[in-house]
């Protein structure tokens, strides 16, 4: 319930923050969408699309101002893990079970299934919000990331404003249903992380044994 409220709180803010700047506002609220922010793109785009729907708004453009800002914010989250997140991960992964195992790991990863693993995250609650660190950290090739950025935010942002514009007024309800999608995949993001933690201490005593 409380997380509920805080996304609400953000989703008010977000559409009056469009409604004041325009297509300005789209782009900057999924910019930060594409970041760590917890801007919700459910009630971002379908309020464009809605606004797209009465006129306010070109269709085309509420597509290509938000296609910009998420690759922008996805740009920004990148470079902070291509520069910072390596530097932090010797430093202070210990605290996090991390090491540089898990960076080699992260970019063999990246190499072999970036391209798949970036464009279907652009899909999947909270980790659309946060792949491109780990894409940075892995060193992904650049070009590679920004197309299957771009194509897979576009693919998104247009599915959103589409059910905007045919909901009309009933934008909101998108937000409502999208709520049921983001609980199962939290849980398996859990199971995925306690996973991980297993994968870490197995790895470390089968090292020591060495």
């Amino acid at each position: 319930m409380f997380l509920t409220n805080i996304l609400s709180f953000i989703g008010l803010l977000a559409t009056k923050l469009i409604s004041a700047l325009g297509y300005f506002g789209v782009f900057f609220l999924m910019m930060t969408e594409s970041m760590v922010f917890p801007t919700p793109s459910e009630l971002v785009m379908p309020f464009a699309g809605f606004l797209a729907a009465q006129g306010r708004f070109s269709f085309e453009l509420v597509i290509l101002f938000s296609s910009l800002g998420s690759i922008v914010g996805s740009l920004i989250s990148y470079y902070i893990g291509y520069y910072g997140g390596n530097r932090l991960i010797l430093k202070y992964g210990k605290y996090l079970l991390l090491d540089e195992y898990d960076l080699k790991k992260t970019e063999a990863w990246f190499a072999r299934r970036g391209e798949r693993t970036v464009l279907l995250s652009r899909f999947i609650p909270v980790v659309r919000h946060l792949i491109s660190i780990p894409a940075g950290i892995g060193k992904m090739d650049l070009k590679k990331f920004c197309i299957y950025t771009l194509i897979g935010a576009t693919i998104w942002n247009t599915f959103l404003a589409y059910l905007g514009y045919l909901l009309g007024e009933n934008w909101t309800e998108v937000r409502h249903y999208s709520e049921y999608i983001s609980i199962p995949v939290g849980v398996l993001i859990l199971i995925a992380g306690g996973y991980a933690i297993y994968r870490h201490v197995k790895h470390k005593k089968q090292s020591q044994i060495k």
